[in-house]
């Protein structure tokens, strides 16, 4: 049995990441031609910190590879100093978000490290690919004003121009086929309609912003079920569970749903899936739920009009609340909505996008 060519590691190896890889390693079927290092989607902080090390000692000392492939959390800038023997490889990074963004109430909040981590990844790898324009470009243009947070003078110059020549975008590969059930269950004006949030409970997805609209809409009594999927973090705000509280018989789901089946069939009865994130470069649950025929409510911001069409924005809280008002008064009319929604998933579509990401692994 020959030896694995390709080098993938994946230090935070769960959700969107792992997704990734697995559509990669079936539909490009070179699952037996990698070398799989991986670790747990736990404690992203440290995995960006420390990555590097933690990965170091289970990448073989004796192989044949020829392509390097990890995403943009870890430093491949200090894996290649701990381990020069892979600096050859063909290096491609793929950034699933990036940190140059990241939303924080106030600059001093900010981490530096981590935006710079990935800066430093750049300038090492060969091809760095995006999962969107709007990430790329975000990236991109922010690396001036990003270093600017370094004290001067000595401030290093020309990055974007050594980094730009690297850089393209790739869609994330969704697998469209998977998502899809042979009919959708027809509902009743009178079934109240289901909104959907099918994020992480994080501050950069503002889960307290879609708490407060949910209340918003029962003080105003009107009816309605919800869904709030996602990984829950240990200390979500208390806010939400005091909405959770007050809304309690009109939760259909409260939490992460293990099962892929059950999480489709949640995708599939919901009928309007909501976005209230302040950080997202593409936003594979969103998209998930579209395919299953939700009609989606974005922020008019971030990657949002880079994939879904205007009517599908909202500016602020106060629309979002006005928007699904509307749609609790007449579920029917989000059904029918989404039925006319000029959408088309075909370029996220994993078939189509496959054959660009083959020649990535192709030396």
């Amino acid at each position: 049995m020959e030896s694995p060519q390709n080098l993938v590691i994946e230090i935070f190896y769960g959700g969107s990441h792992k997704q990734l890889l697995d559509v990669l390693f079936e539909g490009l079927n070179i699952a037996s031609q990698c070398e799989l290092i991986t670790l747990p989607d736990k404690k992203w902080h440290w995995k960006a910190r420390t990555g590097a090390l933690t990965v170091l000692d289970k990448i073989p000392l004796e192989h044949n590879f020829k392509v390097l492939f990890t995403s943009s959390v870890l430093n491949l800038a200090e894996l290649l100093a701990l381990r020069p023997d892979l600096k050859n490889l063909k290096k491609i990074v793929y950034f699933h978000e990036n940190q140059l963004i990241y939303p924080v109430k106030t600059q001093k909040e900010r981490d530096f490290q981590y935006g710079y981590n990935q800066i430093l990844t750049c300038l090492v790898a060969d091809i760095i690919i995006f999962n969107s324009e709007f990430n790329m470009s975000s990236f991109l243009s922010s690396l001036s004003t990003f270093m600017k947070i370094q004290p001067g003078p000595g401030r290093p110059k020309g990055l974007r121009e050594k980094i730009e020549p690297k850089c393209s975008v790739l869609y994330f590969p969704i697998k469209v086929d998977s998502l899809k059930r042979p009919t959708r269950q027809s509902k009743s004006q009178e079934t109240p309609l289901h909104i959907l949030w099918p994020h992480r409970w994080e501050h950069d997805k503002d889960p307290e912003m879609f708490a407060r609209v949910l209340l918003s809409l029962h003080r105003f009594g009107l009816d309605f079920r919800v869904s709030m999927l996602g990984r829950v973090c240990s200390d979500f705000p208390e806010s939400i569970a005091l909405a959770k509280e007050e809304l309690n018989d009109k939760f259909c789901h409260w939490g992460y749903v293990e099962s892929r089946d059950e999480y489709v069939g949640v995708l599939n009865d919901a009928d309007v899936v909501v976005s209230t994130a302040k950080h997202e470069f593409f936003g594979v649950a969103m998209m998930e739920a579209v395919i299953c025929g939700c009609y989606p409510l974005c922020p008019k911001g971030i990657v949002y009009p880079e994939i879904y069409p205007e009517e599908c924005l909202y500016k602020d809280e106060s629309e979002l609340f006005e928007r699904l008002k509307m749609f609790c008064t007449e579920p029917i009319s989000a059904r029918m909505q989404r039925s006319s929604l000029e959408f088309n998933p075909d370029k996220f579509k994993d078939s189509n996008l496959l054959s660009e990401y083959k020649k990535l692994f192709c030396t």
